[in-house]
């Protein structure tokens, strides 16, 4: 039944009654007389094929019918798989979620977003819980905040009953890069604990081999370590 309906969908040779139509192929178009063209295909052994009646004058292919058919429903078998691969995955958070299931929520949605899905997450209120609608809508901006390296938001926590919600769709495939807000974050984070480590005169711990990695004791347990009094 689906290949007649296809089949149906497009008139070919004898069944293109206009007077004149306008062939494409790779070298370009040309508009010619219908007679013309139906003579041009019979001469190549393939059938003229009306692609978009609409058009002033309707657009033809010079192409084999059956050939025709089958990239049609190849390229419609590979829209279809492409936009079933798309899923809708949900985050479910409460008002109050602790800092642990936080955590584990944000790496299932980084899981998902990785796999190409797009990413639903939300605030439940229940009952009187609804009074923390400001909290649930800081969580979930800092949830957008935190996977910023995965997603790009397609709407702002939003607030429908008693459920708030936040749309991400995940970024482009390939290596997953940095936000320069994400980078210069770290970099003040990193020069804040330096400068912490130097107040309290915390220096790396030198060995025969070189630094012990991430080592670390106080300049009064390193001058003991060399024998200095």
């Amino acid at each position: 039944m689906k290949n007649d309906k296809m089949k149906n969908q497009y008139r070919v040779n004898e069944q293109i009654r206009v007077r004149e139509v306008r062939v494409v192929s790779e070298g370009g178009s040309t508009v010619m007389a219908t007679r013309s063209a139906l003579e041009m295909a019979r001469e190549q052994g393939v059938d003229l094929v009306e692609i978009s009646p609409n058009a002033q004058p309707p657009v033809c292919r010079l192409i084999d019918y059956s050939k025709f058919l089958y990239q049609q429903k190849k390229h419609a078998k590979e829209m279809k798989a492409k936009q079933a691969k798309v899923e809708i995955k949900e985050i479910r958070f409460g008002p109050q979620t602790d800092e642990h299931d936080y955590n584990f929520k944000l790496k299932h949605a980084q899981e998902f977003l990785t796999e190409g899905n797009k990413v639903r997450a939300y605030v439940f209120f229940r009952g009187r819980s609804i009074l923390f609608k400001e909290q649930g809508e800081v969580l979930l901006l800092r949830f957008a905040n935190d996977l910023e390296e995965y997603a790009k938001v397609e709407q702002l926590p939003k607030l429908d009953g008693k459920k708030m919600f936040l749309y991400l769709a995940p970024k482009k495939a390939g290596v997953v890069k940095k936000s320069q807000q994400k980078m210069d974050r770290e970099k003040r984070e990193a020069e804040a604990r330096s400068a912490k480590d130097a107040e309290n005169g915390v220096e790396e711990m030198p060995t025969n081999g070189g630094l012990l990695a991430n080592a670390k004791v106080s300049a009064e347990a390193l001058k003991a370590l060399k024998g200095e009094e």
